[in-house]
């Protein structure tokens, strides 16, 4: 049977499609994606993480045991002590400290979708915030594996190349295949189908946000 989010990609699918085939991501690809886009999104991205970072410390206190406790804490080590780290790395190469980086002011962009996703945690339980979280976590994995063999040309190229190559890691998907696994034991406990449509709507509006992140950046270069 199919997991939870196979079911939420599936009713989901013009809203997924146009989120992790975006124009950013493909331009990214093929190395066309100018190089203003890819910096304000990096930039951008590091305080999403920072906001992220908060949402799993929120799922922490959301879990219901142990289990999903440490669950949580994992994922909230491996933005802290991973990803974040891949965004300073690059922006290096720019001449931005890490200090500059955690106190650039939040696009809009940024505020709707972080707000968003700790709102849905705040308001609901476990399931609604894992829901949120999805497609972040859950997305770049896809995007990455959808890309893992993209050659990106032009003064950027080893920069995509390097996103692309972090995000298709057989680390990154060891890491998006236990949150999904974490999210389908959730809901076994607390998904019924009179609450799926709020499910859903979650879950539609979080991935309609991560694509008008992409857009965001896009945006930057005009």
């Amino acid at each position: 049977m199919a997991g939870l989010f196979d079911r939420l990609k599936t009713d989901c699918s013009s809203e997924w499609n146009a989120y992790t085939r975006h124009a950013f991501v493909t331009s990214m690809a093929d190395g066309t994606l100018p190089q203003p886009a890819f910096r304000t999104y990096l930039q951008q991205d590091y305080l999403f993480l920072i906001h992220f970072s908060r949402a799993y410390a929120l799922a922490v206190y959301k879990a219901p045991g142990l289990a999903d406790m440490r669950q949580a804490l994992a994922g909230l080590k491996t933005i802290m002590d991973v990803e974040m780290d891949l965004h300073v790395e690059l922006c290096a190469t720019w001449g931005i400290t890490k200090d500059e980086l955690e106190h650039m002011p939040e696009a809009s962009e940024t505020l709707a979708y972080t707000r968003f996703v700790l709102e849905s945690g705040l308001r609901g339980d476990l399931l609604d915030l894992q829901v949120a979280l999805a497609p972040c976590i859950l997305g770049y994995g896809e995007i990455g594996q959808q890309n893992r063999a993209a050659t990106p040309h032009g003064p950027m190229a080893a920069a995509y190349q390097r996103w692309f190559g972090e995000y298709a890691s057989d680390e990154y998907a060891e890491a998006a295949s236990d949150f999904a696994d974490w999210m389908n034991r959730t809901a076994d406990v607390y998904l019924t189908e009179a609450r799926y449509s709020n499910v859903r709507r979650i879950f539609s509006q979080a991935t309609r946000l991560e694509a008008d992140f992409w857009q965001m950046g896009l945006n930057a270069a005009d």
